[in-house]
Formats: C-alpha cells, sequence, structure tokens
C-alpha cells in the first residue's frame, strides 16, 4: 500500500476536530436531536480517520517498508473498521453489510473518479502501472466471489442446516485473511517490482515534515480511541437520524458511513490525482477496497464470534454483490491500458451517483 501523502492533509481537514466538543455537547444537552449528533459526529470522524493514516505513515519511514505495509493494512482502514464494529456489537447487521459494499464502491467509483476527473483537468493525459492495477483488480474479483459463495448457500439454509453456515462464514474468513496476508507478502517482499510506478517530486517535501516515533504512536493510538468513541455515539444516532431524515438505514451505510470512514483515503487519492501521481491515486482507492473486502471483512467475521449480540455473516444480498460487482467491472475497464483522462472520471461518478440516488430514494424503515 503506498505511503506518502500525510502532510497533504494537514491544513483542510484538522480545523473539523472542533466537531468533537460540539458533538459531546450536543449528545448530552439535545439527546431528542439525533440528526444533529449524527452529523456532528460524522464530521468529528472526517479529521480523526486524517490523523490515523498520518500517523501510520510517519511510522511507515522509521520502520521500513515491510512493516510499514502491514500497519497500512491494520490501521489504514481503522476508521471503517470502527465503525462497523461498533455497529455490529449494536446489532445493526444490515448496516455493517451495507457499509462494507458501501466503501468499497466508494474507493472504487467516488476516490478514482474524483481523482481521475480533477488530476485530468490539468494534464491532458495520465499514465499509470496497469500490471499493478490489473493485480489489484483481480483481487476484487477475489473478493466478489467471497462474497458469493456465503451468499448462495444462505438461501439454502434450513434449521437443521444453520451451523454449517456459521461454519462455512468462518472458513471463508480464515482464507480470506490468508490470502491477504499472502497479498501482502507478494506486494512488499517477493514481487513488489510489479507495483512500482513513476516518482513523484514530493518526496524532499516528506523528509522535512517527518515526526519523531513517539509523536506518532501516541497521535495513532489517541486518533484510534477517538474513532472509536465518536463512532459509538454516531452509530447510537443513526436509527432516530435515519427516521428523521426519512431515508433508510440501507442508504446511510452505503453512502453516509462510507465517504465518513474512508474521507482521508478518497481525500488522499483525489490530491494524488491532482499531482500527476496515478499510481499512488489508483493504489490508494483500489487498495483500500481490497483491504476492506479481504481484511476487514473476515476481521469483523471473526470479531462477531466474540462481541456482538449475533454472528455476522458474509451473506451478502444480490444487490449488494451486483453494485460491487458492477464496480469493479466498470474500473476495470477504465483502468486497462495504463492511460487515463478527465472523462474516464466522468464516468466512475455517473456509475457512483446512479447508485446513490437509488438508496436513498429506497424508504426510510
Amino acid at each position: 500500500m503506498p505511503t506518502s501523502m500525510s502532510s497533504l492533509l494537514k491544513p483542510s481537514l484538522n480545523w473539523l476536530l472542533i466537531f468533537i466538543p460540539i458533538t459531546l455537547f450536543i449528545e448530552h444537552a439535545m439527546p431528542d436531536k439525533p440528526v444533529l449528533v449524527f452529523l456532528c459526529a460524522a464530521f468529528s470522524i472526517i479529521p480523526v480517520a486524517s490523523l490515523i493514516v498520518q500517523a501510520t505513515e510517519q511510522i511507515a519511514f522509521r520502520t521500513g517498508d515491510a512493516i510499514g505495509g502491514l500497519l497500512n493494512a491494520t490501521f489504514g482502514n481503522a476508521p471503517e473498521l470502527i465503525i462497523a464494529f461498533v455497529a455490529l456489537r449494536s446489532g445493526l447487521i444490515d448496516m455493517v453489510r451495507a457499509s462494507l459494499v458501501g466503501a468499497i464502491m466508494a474507493n472504487l467509483l467516488l476516490g478514482l473518479g474524483l481523482a481521475f476527473f480533477l488530476g485530468g483537468l490539468r494534464f491532458h493525459t495520465q499514465e499509470f502501472n496497469p500490471r499493478a492495477a490489473g493485480m489489484q483488480a483481480s483481487m476484487m474479483m477475489l473478493a466478489v466471489i467471497s462474497m458469493m459463495v456465503p451468499g448462495g448457500y444462505h438461501t439454502l439454509v434450513t434449521e437443521e442446516t444453520l451451523h454449517y453456515e456459521r461454519y462455512l462464514n468462518i472458513g471463508v474468513a480464515i482464507v480470506l485473511l490468508v490470502s491477504y496476508a499472502l497479498s501482502l507478502l507478494f506486494m512488499i517482499k517477493t514481487h513488489p517490482d510489479f507495483f512500482v510506478g513513476e516518482k513523484g517530486h514530493a518526496e524532499e517535501e516528506e523528509e522535512e515534515h517527518r515526526w519523531s516515533i513517539g509523536k506518532a504512536v501516541g497521535l495513532l493510538v489517541g486518533a484510534s480511541v477517538l474513532a472509536a468513541w465518536m463512532s459509538e455515539i454516531l452509530v447510537g444516532a443513526v436509527e432516530g437520524a435515519s427516521k428523521d431524515l426519512g431515508v433508510s438505514q440501507t442508504f446511510v451505510g452505503l453512502v453516509v458511513l462510507a465517504v465518513v470512514g474512508g474521507a482521508a483515503e478518497l481525500g488522499s487519492a483525489v490530491m494524488m490525482g491532482r499531482k500527476n501521481r496515478m499510481d499512488l491515486a489508483m493504489g490508494i482507492a483500489i487498495g483500500s477496497s481490497v483491504q476492506i473486502a479481504l481484511f476487514v471483512a473476515p476481521l469483523l467475521v471473526l470479531l462477531s464470534l466474540f462481541a456482538a449480540p449475533q454472528p455476522f455473516f458474509l451473506a451478502f444480498t444480490r444487490g449488494e454483490i451486483t453494485l460491487v460487482f458492477m464496480s469493479i467491472l466498470i474500473t476495470t475497464f477504465v483502468s486497462s491500458g495504463g492511460k487515463t483522462h478527465w472523462y474516464k472520471g466522468v464516468q466512475l461518478l455517473t456509475v457512483y451517483f446512479i447508485f446513490a440516488i437509488l438508496f436513498f430514494l429506497i424508504p426510510g424503515k
């Protein structure tokens, strides 16, 4: 997973930290205003997500690429994982599945689409490593297969075979985690040359903005605690907010939570596209989707066995599987050939907004 956007995020997002005390005040002073609580908690998570990414990458500078890659796998999607886990503990299983699908969709269509579009407005044609993009796209197809198998089995389950579904999901989760670990080994250790792209100009700038290891670790731990705290408040306000706004929890999971949890990485991909560093932009957007599908989702299956009121199964609906498959399909098409331009971004964004409008119009529960 590429690591070079930390210094770019600081100026534009840190002011949003003011929403943390605002959220705490509104939650205690106006508990009958779930929409306000939800919106303020959502805004507060965005800069915290940015701090997690920054701290992770600063540690990676000190520890080297191998451990840095592992840290990115663990903390790069920490906000999504924390939000999903808190929702899981609250028994919001359907919303968790929707947020996972939404995060994949947001990275592939919204993040990459904006990177292509805004980068293409500055540069006539942008180039990237097609081998790396193809490898990551094939990993996403693996994710679709892993969603289809438990989903298909779920439709055949009877009371007598219910326990077999649990074994199937645990088995699939373990296989996916092993596969993801091997993909890290492939990218970081055995075949890093497959993922080498054009060198950018920001390396000297990053040298000047390196933190001490103590500062990086302290901020990482602190930001993770803040993310968990704000996520607890956010998820607690979801049901009331969705009713007051008249939108479904599916829309909240697919669009709102997905964008909030992935705000830092979405912003990073866009900034790298504007700087003509398309290998990095694609690595952030597609790599984050791979992490969610092959690491976050199966990890939630295992965590739910110990910390949730009911087990979380990878039994995604046909609609959710179709969303992921179509997102991967259009992303694979537009990223083929190793070159891109602004209109390819328009194509990705068009698909994303069609999906968003569809789920916005689903009646709220």
